[in-house]
């Protein structure tokens, strides 16, 4: 059974005749009795108040004034605007509130297909749709005898998507003003920095506000996290259509861009001007190198098993063999990450930390030791030969635990499954 019902009665202009009154009538009576009960959400969407047309064009009477009609829309939410983009997200957005995700849609069939097009923009796999014919009289036809049109042209999908766009790029930003912490161990011919929590769209608690990161298994969808990225581009100063994220594998393979792009790593390298690589982080460290010597970059996502395996120092060697960088010249900047107060792992797994250095482990005869990952990725760079001077993980907030600051940053440990995500982002000057 739905937990939501959504009738799409958008920019649907009726006949004033009695009988189209009676249709709708006996419609939403339908749908409120068979779900009323169960459903915790039962919505109507219309692009204006909603009405019905007489003999001329433009007089239009409301239907809200018929028999019976006013008392039964009362049972349902109704949401109005000009707007698809601005009414589907709002709705989204009550839907999101009550954390529901069994929703059935009940359309006419000549609006299936489109409406479905903005819910794929609009909405993740977290969300289960089913699809019902809406049965109301429009000009003494029934709609569910109009053809289906079963597929959106690219042209059409291209109007969506910028229709998108432009509504949530008018929406204002949460949590507070965005904000870039950056390092001074980086000289200016890059561009660099970690983001924050703040200064985004997405309003889902434990993503709010600047989640950079989008799932099929997280309500926030890949247009809400673009926007967040467009404004992050437009505050640091880097082409958003030159991006490239890590495709995490919590393993140590590293992508040196002009190459063939593995299917995932943890690691990437670059010399190209213009581009801007980017290591995600949620309590897992994001860490950036830079050679102003040879002008190359790179990132890493070191989480607990990278940070074993090694994936810092395979970023390192990837720069040293393929742009000629020596290992006095690489600064490495470790972003925010979950400190040894917040983050504990199984006593067989901590062993292979303590073995790297007792100072990486807490309480280390408890079942489950606290882990130091940011002083074991220190340790395991200053092994491989960076210089401790080039190393920066104290200043600028960079030592602040991702799980102890949810005014700063989101976690995996803190917030569960739904975590929002930040970045550590790194490009050369054009």
């Amino acid at each position: 059974m739905a937990e939501a019902v959504l009738i799409d009665l958008f920019g649907l202009k009726l006949n004033c005749q009695k009988n189209c009154h009676q249709t709708l009538l006996k419609t939403l009576n339908a749908i409120q009795y068979h779900h009323a009960a169960k459903a915790k959400f039962l919505c109507i969407m219309c692009c204006s108040s909603i009405s019905c047309e007489r003999d001329s064009e433009h007089d239009k009477c409301e239907l809200e004034t018929s028999n019976g009609l006013s008392a039964l829309l009362g049972e349902f939410e109704i949401v109005s605007n000009l707007s698809m983009a601005a009414s589907l997200y709002t709705i989204k957005q009550k839907i999101d509130e009550k954390n529901l995700s069994s929703i059935k849609v009940i359309v006419p069939r000549h609006r299936k297909s489109l409406l479905k097009a903005f819910i794929d923009q609009l909405f993740t796999d977290v969300y289960n749709f089913e699809f019902e014919d809406l049965q109301v009289t429009l000009r003494g036809h029934l709609l569910k005898q109009s053809a289906e049109t079963n597929v959106i042209t690219a042209q059409e999908l291209e109007e969506i998507q910028n229709e998108i766009e432009i509504y949530l790029r008018s929406l204002p930003a949460l949590k507070g003003e965005l904000t870039i912490i950056t390092s001074p161990s980086i000289p200016d011919i890059f561009i660099h920095g970690f983001t924050t929590r703040a200064g985004g769209i997405s309003y889902i608690p434990t993503l709010s506000s600047f989640n950079l990161f989008s799932s099929s298994k997280r309500r926030d969808p890949k247009a809400v996290v673009q926007e967040n990225l467009r404004r992050l581009a437009n505050a640091a100063g880097f082409n958003v259509k030159k991006f490239y994220r890590i495709k995490t594998d919590h393993a140590n393979d590293v992508w040196i861009m002009g190459r063939k792009e593995p299917e995932s790593y943890d690691g990437i390298t670059t010399n190209q001007r213009g581009v801007t690589i980017a290591a995600l982080g949620a309590d897992c460290i994001p860490i950036i190198f830079a050679d102003p010597v040879k002008k190359a970059c790179g990132v890493a996502h070191s989480g607990w098993k990278g940070t074993l395996l090694g994936v810092a120092m395979a970023t390192v060697n990837a720069m040293i063999a393929e742009y000629g960088c020596s290992l006095e010249n690489i600064i490495a900047v470790l972003g925010p990450s979950v400190g040894p107060c917040c983050f504990t792992l199984p006593k067989e797994s901590a062993s292979a930390f303590y073995n790297l250095h007792p100072a990486c482990v807490r309480l280390f005869d408890s079942p489950n030791p606290c882990v130091d990952i940011r002083r074991a990725t220190r340790i395991l760079l200053e092994r491989g030969g960076i210089l401790p001077l080039n190393i920066q993980d104290q200043n600028q907030d960079l030592n602040l635990c991702t799980s102890c600051h949810p005014d700063k940053f989101f976690s995996h440990v803190r917030d569960g499954l739904n975590f929002g995500t930040q970045i550590g982002f790194i490009s050369i000057r054009e």
